[in-house]
């Protein structure tokens, strides 16, 4: 009977009658729908047949629709005879992909109330089946009827072939139905849950607290037998980027460690770890698996780091992409980090945190038609969103802009962007190459990292090109030194930079929480000194001017109407999580160039000579810049002082 079957599966199956999808069976009537096709579409050779063999449309419409095909082809539009059908609501889409199948060969099944064979089930696993969207749904003998969205993928029979030892014959499920039929039918019994955690949409830790329930289990290796595919754990990973999402995380780190110790889990919000959930150590494997499986990792290989990224719309969350990175670490465990990568919207320029000079000044360059503006600070100092903020002021239908990035986090309407891929030889310095044939006003390169992208980037900006890019170094003077040590032309780059513009991140002060009080005269003067030694040595009468300059800037008038500089405060509240910050915020230190620093650049000058130079001419530093914003109450000090440098 199963070799009967198994001839039987080349042919073709009915297709279902217009305006109905495959009607839910039973494992009988399913073996007996495949053991016994009707004639159907079986014979035919042309779609328009098999849409009529299955009456989902008449003669008339059949005519009109190649009538219609004919015309386009004579004024070569080349669309396939199914689509026209669509497009003029004939028939819908699930109706020609339903009779398409039966035309082709395939069963079309609807198996929302299957009772599925545990023996077909066994044959593979819940991993397998999530990853290649297949289905085992019964077994005889040695002949398999797996589910699957492509019944012809010849790869992926083979593989279920050699995995399960069976032939195997493939059948289409109805549309919407093969996900949810995976889940049930690989769900296991649930242990008891609490009151909190009783709902899908139960937070990680409360789901972590259910893993934990029967903690009195013996921790040994023995007892790491808690699969990946566990219910439970698969809604609490879901559950931790979902909050992680939320809180604006930007990383997740998964700390795995021996047992007892538990595996901690620790986000990054607003650029510092906090512990967020600890969960049982017999889950540290099941963990990491999990999300090997999102990321289309290999499970099986712990001895080597692997990249991998994750789509996290495909497991029922939000457009969200996570960059995901393995870490063998001692006693055969692995850690793992995930980088969210929200596909957020540019932010406008006047929002980013510059000065109003600096704004001025940086809107001035960027709308020069050519030259090379530079964005420099650490990784994670937010170069990207301030490159992305540039372009946004600039973007008009009127420039080309092609953007190369790695990977892409902020998505613009009106710009091409380019994903780069080394690995292919698809680098930044072949994305220049071909931007610069490609007849652009502005081009971004994600990062400057080598000698050949910087010398691509100049020499664009000398032919009429306006080059933005970013630059890992600590301070806009550095940058010149650091690019000229690359082997740049001094006097070409000298003629075709614009600007630079160094940066860093420091949390804002909570407004919801934050308090202010009078500084007294020893605070003003500890922070204009640190203020002017960040620029050189300084006097007492310098001290006392910038002091009164602030008063006017920054003061408030108190009772007696005299204008009184304050001090600010994190103290935690409910709205920042009893942190004191929310949020974060940019200080910059601006570079512009003119006569003085191009001959600095053409003699090679060092660091310090080139900073001394902008300083004259405004520049402040990125100290100064932070300073101001703690005056203004958006920040503390303290932040400023362990961002920036002297």
């Amino acid at each position: 009977m199963a070799d009967d079957l198994h001839d039987m599966a080349t042919q073709a199956v009915p297709a279902p009658q217009q305006g109905r999808i495959a009607t839910p069976l039973s494992a009988a009537e399913l073996w007996t729908f495949l053991k016994h096709p009707s004639p159907g579409a079986t014979g035919t050779r042309h779609i328009g047949e098999a849409l009529l063999n299955a009456r989902a449309i008449n003669s008339g419409q059949l005519q009109l629709a190649l009538r219609t095909q004919e015309l386009e082809r004579s004024r070569g539009v080349h669309h396939m005879l199914g689509r026209n059908l669509v497009d003029s609501g004939v028939i819908s889409r699930p109706q020609l992909e339903q009779v398409i199948a039966g035309w082709l060969g395939a069963g079309v099944v609807d198996v929302s109330r299957f009772e599925f064979d545990s023996k077909a089930l066994d044959l593979v696993s819940a991993t397998v089946a999530e990853r290649e969207s297949v289905l085992p749904l019964m077994l005889r003998d040695d002949l398999l009827v797996v589910l699957m969205v492509d019944p012809q993928d010849r790869r992926l029979l083979e593989e279920l072939r050699f995995m399960t030892q069976c032939r195997i014959v493939g059948v289409l499920p109805a549309p919407g139905t093969l996900m949810p039929a995976i889940a049930r039918a690989y769900a296991k019994p649930e242990r008891p849950l609490d009151t909190a955690s009783e709902s899908l949409r139960a937070s990680s830790r409360d789901l972590a607290k259910v893993l934990s329930l029967d903690e009195g289990r013996a921790l040994d290796d023995a007892a790491d037998v808690v699969s990946e595919s566990d219910n439970t754990l698969v809604r609490m990973i879901n559950s931790l980027i979902e909050e992680a999402v939320a809180q604006k995380a930007s990383d997740i780190h998964i700390e795995t460690r021996p047992a007892p110790r538990k595996t901690r889990i620790r986000l990054r919000v607003d650029g510092e770890l906090q512990n967020y959930l600890e969960v049982e150590a017999r889950f540290r494997f099941a963990v990491v698996a999990r999300i090997k499986i999102m990321a289309s990792m290999d499970i099986s290989e712990h001895r080597k780091p692997q990249d991998g990224k994750i789509d996290f719309s495909r497991f029922g969350g939000s457009h969200t992409e996570l960059r995901v990175v393995t870490v063998p670490t001692s006693n055969g465990l692995e850690d793992v980090v995930l980088r969210i990568l929200a596909g957020s919207k540019a932010l406008p320029l006047q929002r980013i945190g510059l000065s109003q000079a600096d704004l001025a000044a940086l809107q001035g360059v960027t709308r020069k038609p050519y030259g090379l503006v530079l964005v420099c600070g650490p990784t994670g100092s937010g170069k990207t969103t301030t490159l992305h903020s540039l372009i946004s002021d600039i973007n008009a239908d009127s420039r080309k802009i092609w953007t190369a990035e790695d990977p892409i986090e902020i998505t613009q309407e009106g710009l091409r962007q380019v994903q780069v891929n080394p690995r292919i030889g698809w680098t930044f310095a072949a994305a220049m190459r071909t931007f610069l044939r490609a007849d652009p006003d502005v081009i971004m390169i994600g990062e400057v990292r080598d000698e050949e992208t910087a010398r691509i980037a100049v020499e664009a900006s000398l032919t009429g090109h306006l080059v933005l890019s970013t630059l890992h170094t600590n301070s806009a003077a550095e940058s010149i030194a650091r690019l000229l040590e690359m082997g740049l032309d001094p006097f070409n780059f000298s003629d075709s930079l614009l600007a630079i513009l160094a940066q860093r991140l420091v949390r804002r002060l909570c407004p919801q929480c934050v308090q202010s009080r009078p500084a007294s005269a020893e605070e003003c003067h500890d922070l204009a000194l640190q203020y002017l030694d960040s620029a050189g040595p300084c006097d007492a009468a310098a001290i006392g001017r910038q002091v009164e300059r602030w008063r006017l800037d920054f003061g408030r008038a108190d009772v007696s109407g005299n204008r009184v500089l304050h001090t600010y405060a994190a103290c935690g509240c409910a709205a920042c999580e009893g942190r004191g910050f929310k949020g974060r915020l940019g200080v910059y230190e601006l570079l512009i160039n003119h006569d003085e620093i191009r001959t600095h650049i053409r003699k090679r000058s060092a660091a310090d000579a080139i900073r001394a130079s902008a300083m004259r001419h405004g520049m402040m530093t990125l100290r100064q810049d932070g300073i101001e914003k703690v005056l203004s109450g958006q920040t503390a000090l303290s932040e400023v002082v362990a961002a920036s440098n002297l």
